[in-house]
């Protein structure tokens, strides 16, 4: 065997789930109000920062110069420390250890007998004065602020995400609908139709027209299709019907020329080759759903003896013969005419490119035939280059394509698989899809 058909029914790829319209613009609009809130609480730490740092540079400017004057006014002058504020003089009074390693200027955040304090330093008149202002009630006073904002802000977000949320779903809930009124369209329902509310905007509009047009047209090219395969089926159907009777009752003749029954032969062989192609091809162009109606119920045990006694006379000019295994009893719901043409095909196809040996059949209980041929079997290379001409729609021998044949098997959800066997070629067919 040397021409196979490509694997059918391939398992489509898992479709991606996709986010809602409304989840979009729901996370983009609570991602912008979350960042804006954000920004607006930074900018408020940072400038309370700045403010802070002013407003401690000042206070302790203006307090360190009062007690400059007044000590050059009064040398009997003496600070008085409070509880908040303490000055160290290097000639009178040094400052702590902490402190002492502090340069001049504004130093905030510094720990010493831990508490927090704000410390400026001088130097006049060649001695070093250290004022220490105790900020430890104040920062834990700002701690407690910025929770009670933080605690806002949080609140605020989660308040409008549910405004938001209502909003959004109010904004789209139109739109919601037509994506579900046209999700709910059936192909194989005339006459559907979109509707939208008076209210609707002019966008859904504009949509809503767009694919009742498109259901229209749809309507009228399937009613078109269905009018051809029925007119098909009978018109294309019955001249060859005529042929075949025609052949078959000049067959009966005893008095033909050897020369003239091999020509009324082919006639007829070819009769019944152009009526499969015509029953598949009506097939390929039917939604499977809509061949429900013309199914049968179809008893594989019964049914392959009869295909192999059809097809034994290919063997007549061959050193070849044709075994059935014993087979289980197996039922499908299928066109009949549908699986002789598919079966009966391959095994043709067997026979066509086997010159001697056995071809074996076999049924398996789950609806699967397998063919075993003695053919000289393929490389993988080989199996490769066959599959390529099967899709460009290749056609060797007769009967119908293998081409069809693996088409068929996918229209219907059939696998059809090729496989190098041990001394040949090895072909199974699963009919395990009923329709």
């Amino acid at each position: 065997m040397t021409t196979p058909a490509e694997p059918a029914a391939a398992t489509p790829p898992r479709r991606r789930r996709r986010s809602s319209l409304r989840q979009r613009i729901m996370l983009g609009l609570f991602g912008y109000t979350a960042l804006l809130s954000i920004a607006v609480v930074v900018q408020g730490f940072v400038v309370n920062e700045h403010a802070e740092h002013l407003v401690w540079t000042s206070l302790m400017d203006t307090e360190l110069d009062h007690f400059v004057e007044r000590s050059r006014i009064d040398p009997d002058y003496r600070w008085t420390d409070t509880d908040a504020l303490s000055l160290y003089d290097s000639a009178t009074r040094p400052p702590p250890h902490e402190l002492s390693a502090i340069g001049p200027g504004v130093h905030d955040d510094v720990v010493y007998h831990n508490v927090e304090h704000v410390v400026l330093v001088r130097d006049v008149d060649g001695r070093r004065l250290t004022l220490a202002l105790n900020i430890d009630d104040m920062e834990h006073r700002e701690f407690d602020m910025a929770l009670t904002i933080a605690g806002s802000a949080i609140t605020t977000l989660l308040l409008l995400g549910v405004v938001i949320g209502w909003g959004v779903h109010r904004l789209v809930r139109p739109l919601s609908n037509m994506a579900e009124r046209i999700g709910n369209l059936q192909p194989h329902r005339a006459g559907q139709r979109v509707d939208v509310p008076e209210a609707a905007s002019s966008e859904l509009v504009v949509i809503a027209e767009a694919v009742n047009d498109y259901v229209e047209r749809n309507d009228r090219f399937v009613e078109r299709e269905r009018a051809f395969i029925d007119s098909a089926s009978h018109e294309l159907r019955t001249p060859i019907a005529v042929i075949a009777g025609a052949t078959e009752i000049a067959l009966d003749q005893d008095d033909l020329a050897p020369a003239t029954r091999h020509q009324l032969d082919r006639i007829h062989r070819t009769a019944r080759d152009v009526e499969q192609l015509i029953s598949l091809l009506l097939v390929l162009a039917k939604d499977p759903k809509r061949l429900t109606a013309g199914a049968d119920r179809v008893a594989l045990d019964q049914l392959l003896p009869e295909i192999v006694e059809d097809h034994r006379h290919l063997t007549r000019d061959k050193d070849l013969t044709v075994s059935l295994a014993p087979m289980p009893h197996c039922e499908i719901v299928a066109p009949l005419p549908i699986v002789q043409v598919a079966i009966g095909n391959l095994l043709r196809n067997a026979i066509e490119n086997s010159d001697r040996g056995e071809i074996s059949i076999r049924l398996q209980a789950d609806a699967t035939v397998i063919i075993d041929d003695p053919g000289h079997g393929m490389t993988p290379e080989e199996i490769s280059a066959l599959y390529t001409r099967v899709a460009r729609g290749g056609r060797e021998g007769g009967g119908i394509g293998l081409d069809l044949i693996s088409r068929l098997c996918e229209h219907l959800g059939w696998t059809l698989r090729f496989d190098k066997a041990e001394r040949g070629t090895r072909t199974t067919l699963a009919l395990r899809g009923d329709l």
